[in-house]
């Protein structure tokens, strides 16, 4: 079922979604399910599941030669993906990034999940890789998130890369995207990236999911500019509970989101991270019992790998 379906029949109830990191190379697909099972007991209507690029090193060999060679890689999503659908009976929606991926390759990663009836997919530019300062697309791949929208929708349409394809069907995916309500780091203001989301909604985007967000009013007023910039997808709001001292820097750089003062003094005076994590797990509760009573759809948690935070806050949401 389509996202879209889901929010529809779900006549205004809020419901709870999470997204999982695919585990390292070498790792067994037990690893996942050990972080779904937990959460299953809050019925999740989808479960996301994010890509990450291959990311590699240039080893010098004795001939003075260098060699490039992965040094973190993650197994497909793909399967991962009829993993989940097989197992738990829910929707999985694969993240599909412009980078790392030319636009045949997308088309390929695009057909294999229209047979195995995945109806959901995120459409994301994705991030540099650690060599680049910038984003760099690959040859011949899809530069913007708009493009990579356009492409899927594309397939929608029945338009393939080859317009000489015979007997070809079309597929019937429903497209996320990324947004920021306290806008992309490299977007130079709000309105900017506001812009460029309407873009990718004109492109056959059909829904919105937020960067994670510390403060619910940054949230309410983005969503409010979006309604006044003419924008109708629903957008759910992303959440992710602090769970280290370390998160206070490395959040704000990383994301480019604020921390509120309050949470920041609260999380200055734990005494380590188990207490900081307990303070995470409520400003969390706080965040979406909020969110929930203001009748949002969907409320979505980034888990990063982890479920014990995310189900401590859903025992008390959901």
């Amino acid at each position: 079922m389509k996202v879209t379906e889901h929010i529809a029949k779900a006549k205004g109830k809020t419901m709870f979604s999470f997204e999982i990191l695919p585990p390292l190379k070498g790792q067994h697909i037990q690893s996942i399910f050990d972080n779904i099972d937990p959460l299953m007991e809050f019925n999740p209507p989808f479960i996301d599941v994010t890509y990450h690029r291959e990311e590699y090193v240039y080893k010098e060999l004795e001939d003075g030669l260098l060699k490039k060679q992965v040094v973190k890689k993650r197994p497909g999503t793909v399967g991962i993906c009829a993993a989940i659908q097989n197992k738990y009976g829910v929707d999985a929606i694969p993240h599909i990034l412009c980078g790392g991926f030319s636009q045949e390759d997308t088309e390929n990663f695009l057909i294999d999940l229209d047979f195995l009836g995945i109806q959901n997919v995120m459409a994301l530019r994705g991030d540099p890789v650690k060599s680049e300062t910038y984003f760099r697309p690959e040859k011949d791949g899809n530069v913007y998130a708009s493009d990579l929208v356009k492409q899927i929708q594309d397939l929608n349409l029945g338009r393939y890369l080859d317009e000489e394809l015979q007997n070809t069907s079309k597929t019937d995916f429903c497209i996320g995207v990324a947004a920021y309500p306290e806008k992309h780091l490299e977007a130079p203001s709000l309105d900017s990236d506001i812009h460029f989301l309407k873009k990718k909604i004109k492109k056959g985007a059909t829904y919105i999911v937020t960067q994670m967000f510390f403060d619910n009013q940054k949230f309410f007023a983005f969503e409010k500019k979006c309604r006044d910039e003419g924008i109708t997808v629903p957008i759910i709001p992303g959440l992710k509970p602090i769970a280290t001292k370390k998160q206070l820097n490395m959040i704000p750089q990383r994301f480019n989101v604020d921390l509120p003062d309050e949470l920041i003094l609260e999380v200055v005076k734990c005494k380590d991270n188990n207490e900081v994590r307990e303070l995470g797990v409520e400003w969390c509760i706080a965040q979406s019992n909020e969110l929930k009573a203001a009748g949002i759809p969907v409320v979505h948690y980034y888990s990063m790998g982890r479920s014990d935070n995310i189900k401590a806050i859903a025992s008390q949401v959901f």
